[in-house]
């Protein structure tokens, strides 16, 4: 997204919702100079047609079971264009197979939306009504549409991988004459106050795994001797912004350790000098505790 519309991502943004005091999860948010939308971002594999109602059925797919979705784009109005300078694209990742989906993916977009809204004129952002246009992602190459009826919304797999950078401020061909214009200084500062709010904005701690896969949740403690908690008692989630775990041996001579590797969490600069980086060697029995995201 980043090589196709240009700007900055942010993954896996977790903000407080006002209204119902709980979190809003966010998977991406892409900061552009051009527009404003919300893409919604669909797993679906199989054979996926249109109902007579405007629901969507999925068959075929890993689970080889039915798979019912509301439409997602049916409800959805094109909302005003806003003077803003920025635009900010929301991703709401669905990874489930096999079930219903109740709740409109628009309605859930539009609520993620005010709840995002919310929170950045609370830090002093102020974001002009309808500042978000909506988009369907479906990037599952195992998808497969059995009729071509999908409204324009929707960019299936075959359309995702075909897709070009856009120019400077456009997202997949979108302008806003609202976004044009305006005094430069005008939109470097808000550009520059936007990121640096979303940069420190309450996000999910990402696990990074071999093999390149991700995992999103929230690093609790370590667990083990009391001599070795206390020697890592440093490392939270409020001080740390990066740490690396691994274990390691003398060639069989020693007992293997558990090194982490950590630097502290810096909001004024986004490099980190090698000099910043600390270790800390524990035994090799001590435990991370781990809680991904969506789990009970």
């Amino acid at each position: 997204l980043e090589k196709l519309c240009g700007g900055k991502v942010y993954v896996g943004l977790n903000i407080p919702d006002a209204d119902t005091g709980s979190r809003k999860s966010i998977d991406i948010v892409l900061v552009t100079k051009g527009e404003a939308a919300i893409i919604s971002v669909k797993n679906l594999s199989g054979f996926v047609s249109i109902n007579d109602d405007g629901s969507w059925t999925s068959e075929g797919g890993r689970s080889h079971r039915k798979e019912c979705i509301p439409d997602p784009v049916s409800h959805h109005a094109r909302m005003p264009a806003s003077s803003a300078t920025q635009s900010i694209l929301l991703l709401n990742v669905y990874h489930k197979k096999g079930v219903c989906f109740h709740r409109s993916v628009v309605a859930e977009a539009k609520n993620t939306a005010s709840v995002l809204e919310s929170y950045l004129e609370q830090r002093g952002v102020t974001l002009p009504e309808g500042y978000f246009s909506y988009k369907v992602i479906i990037p599952n190459p195992n998808f497969r549409e059995i009729y071509r009826n999908f409204p324009p919304e929707v960019i299936t797999y075959d359309q995702w991988v075909q897709l070009e950078p856009e120019p400077k401020g456009m997202i997949f061909g979108w302008v806003k004459g609202a976004f044009r214009g305006g005094k430069k200084e005008m939109q470097d500062s808000f550009h520059q106050q936007l990121n640096f709010i979303l940069s420190t904005a309450p996000m999910w701690d990402r696990l990074e795994l071999k093999g390149s896969k991700h995992v999103l949740g929230e690093f609790l403690e370590f667990k083990g001797k009391q001599e070795d908690t206390l020697a890592l008692r440093n490392i939270k989630r409020s001080k740390v912004g990066h740490m690396a775990v691994q274990k390691t041996s003398m060639l069989g001579l020693a007992h293997s350790k558990l090194q982490v590797v950590y630097y502290p969490r810096d909001y004024r600069s986004e490099g980190v000098s090698a000099s910043e980086w600390r270790e800390v060697e524990v035994r090799s029995s001590t435990e991370v505790i781990f809680h991904p995201q969506n789990s009970t």
